[in-house]
């Protein structure tokens, strides 16, 4: 899924994913990384049909919710441990 236009918009989009980082800060979760959400975006995307629009990625990570994001990570943690 990673095509080269998400990779050329990750650049772009990185106001985005440093302000939802932030946030999670705020919200008392100071280990979370830029590349944490990147890849939980791009992960979510996957399940998509058709490859958004830069609108539509911006919207993905600014409505990217905590919850949504531990489940992520938690099931990526579940995944290294079987490999």
């Amino acid at each position: 899924m990673e095509n080269i236009h998400f990779t050329e918009w990750k650049d772009k989009v990185h106001p985005a994913i440093k302000s939802k980082k932030e946030e999670f800060h705020y919200m008392g979760y100071e280990s979370v990384t830029d590349e944490e959400i990147w890849k939980c975006v791009m992960t979510k995307l996957k399940k998509k049909k058709e490859d958004p629009r830069l609108h539509t990625l911006v919207d993905y990570i600014l409505s990217l919710s905590l919850n949504d994001f531990m489940t992520w990570l938690t099931i990526n943690a579940y995944k290294e441990d079987v490999k």
